[in-house]
């Protein structure tokens, strides 16, 4: 293990930085406290600061040197609504939110990083600190980069990282394509009618919509896409009726949609819209399918991913990096910059144990064992493509 001399130095404060950070949990587009944490500290380091991207947003800018080559860092800034059950000494203060996702200890090694950099000026260019809020289900990604993220701080390449406690600490994966799929939504409306359960002959009972079409979404993956592709289709929520003895006259289903390529995207949703719409003519109702795309396919540059490999070597040795590991369906909203800049997201072992709680998990807490690994991943990488 090689960790960065100024970020070792650093691993007290850094603690510290990632325990206040996580008793102080805000939610999507609401981190206004933790942003103002992290531009005092980006100011104290002598970084240049701007506030107010995507609302919530900071980007800190480090340039060393005269070389115009210039890369970013990215680290997210958002908790989950959830209540913590964690125990720990710095659980949340704010009831019914928490850093359930690891965000708290993304933006310490980013901090600590940047930090680092400032002390040690051994690159030549620009380092942009990326600090998007809104990552969990909001798009924080996308509003930054459609609010000119890209035009107003030009770089030729952005990279990400996310703790993944599946991971041992200590470990690093990532892939070039696909690593995370995409994310899209879906809600259906199925409108049939009402009457007395005693004498549903009278009525046009919409629970044998619901019943049918959950049954024949499952066939869209498996009877419709590739087997050397990956899919998922899940219905998570049914909504429909307030009694026993009543058949409702409306169901509503709601769930989710997992891809990595658009074209599995176009075909499940055509499908969908084919199933709706016949299972609904079936039972001679009416039913609405609204279909929304909210994250991309989170999908790796080969360049960039090589530099991220020869940058994670560094530190933990190459046996500790595992250049192919199996994608996962969830997804990432850094797809939004991976869209419109060259890059490479990896996964961080975050790991304690085989019973550490996972992400989203109400006992999920960061293990800082992790930070100086992560700070140091990103201090070598920029010193490395900044050389």
């Amino acid at each position: 293990m090689m960790i960065i001399p100024e970020v070792a130095q650093l691993d007290v404060e850094a603690r510290r930085w990632r325990h206040h950070l996580h008793a102080h949990p805000e939610t999507a587009f609401e981190e206004r406290d933790t942003a103002a944490f992290v531009a005092e500290r980006l100011a104290a380091f002598g970084l240049a600061v701007h506030t107010g991207l995507a609302k919530t947003g900071v980007v800190g800018i480090l340039s060393v040197g005269t070389s115009k080559e210039a890369i970013g860092l990215r680290a997210d800034l958002d908790a989950l609504p959830i209540h913590e059950r964690s125990g720990v000494a710095h659980a949340s203060r704010h009831d019914g939110r928490m850093h359930a996702c690891g965000h708290d200890g993304h933006t310490t090694m980013l901090l600590a990083a940047a930090q680092a950099l400032a002390k040690r000026r051994r690159f030549d260019g620009t380092v942009y600190f990326i600090f998007q809020p809104a990552e969990e289900n909001e798009g924080g990604g996308r509003v930054m980069v459609e609010e000119g993220l890209f035009e107003r701080f030009p770089m030729r390449a952005v990279y990400g990282m996310h703790n993944w406690p599946r991971l041992p600490a200590g470990r690093f994966a990532m892939r070039d394509g696909p690593l995370m799929g995409a994310y899209d939504v879906f809600e259906i409306v199925a409108t049939g009618k009402g009457a007395h359960a005693a004498m549903a002959y009278q009525g046009k009972d919409p629970m044998l919509f619901a019943s049918q079409a959950i049954a024949a979404l499952q066939t869209i993956v498996s009877r419709n896409v590739h087997p050397m592709d990956a899919a998922a289709v899940s219905v998570t929520q049914v909504h429909a009726g307030d009694t026993w003895n009543v058949i409702p006259e409306q169901v509503i289903l709601r769930g989710t949609v997992r891809s990595f390529r658009g074209e599995v995207q176009d075909l499940i949703e055509t499908r969908m819209r084919g199933i709706v719409g016949g299972v609904a003519a079936t039972f001679d109702m009416s039913a609405t399918l609204r279909y929304e795309r909210r994250y991309p396919a989170t999908v790796n540059s080969p360049e960039e991913t090589a530099h991220a490999a020869r940058a994670a070597e560094a530190i933990v040795g190459a046996a500790n990096v595992d250049r192919a590991p199996v994608p996962e369906m969830t997804s990432e909203d850094f797809a939004f910059m991976l869209q419109a800049k060259p890059g490479c997201y990896v996964w961080l072992g975050s790991g304690a144990g085989d019973h550490s709680p996972g992400l989203h998990h109400p006992q999920y807490d960061f293990n800082d064992d992790a930070l100086a690994i992560g700070a140091s991943y990103w201090v070598t990488l920029a010193e490395q493509q900044l050389a």
